[in-house]
């Protein structure tokens, strides 16, 4: 089982930008896929951004032009630099990591985006 460990979250103003950090402890990070997803109070988990172990990147319409995924395989790091912030940003996002069919969640980390 992989740990996953987030952190950035914070609150910031609408039009405002935050990265967010996720630290994952395994030697064989560069094989995993990693995700950042969000759930909002009263609403369902949505995947957010997603990076391949290839450095392929996709991205829910309603992020993208504002949010990018990045990682460091040097690091076990990925990142999410999250710009333009709206207030339906806000929610906890949650750091995941995936390798043949197995996925490890993190606790998550809240954003705020205040009007």
């Amino acid at each position: 089982q992989v740990q996953v460990v987030e952190s950035g979250g914070d609150l910031v103003q609408s039009g405002g930008s935050l990265r967010l950090s996720c630290a994952a402890s395994t030697f064989r990070f560069s094989e995993y896929a990693m995700s950042w997803s969000r759930q909002a109070p009263g609403k369902e988990r949505e995947l957010v951004a997603r990076i391949t172990s290839a450095g392929g990147t996709n991205y829910a319409d309603s992020v993208k032009g504002r949010f990018v995924i990045s990682r460091d395989n040097t690091k076990n790091m990925v990142y999410l630099q999250m710009n333009s912030l709206k207030p339906e940003d806000t929610a906890v996002y949650v750091c995941s990591a995936e390798r043949r069919g197995l996925k490890s969640w993190g606790q998550g980390t809240q954003v705020t985006v205040s009007s």
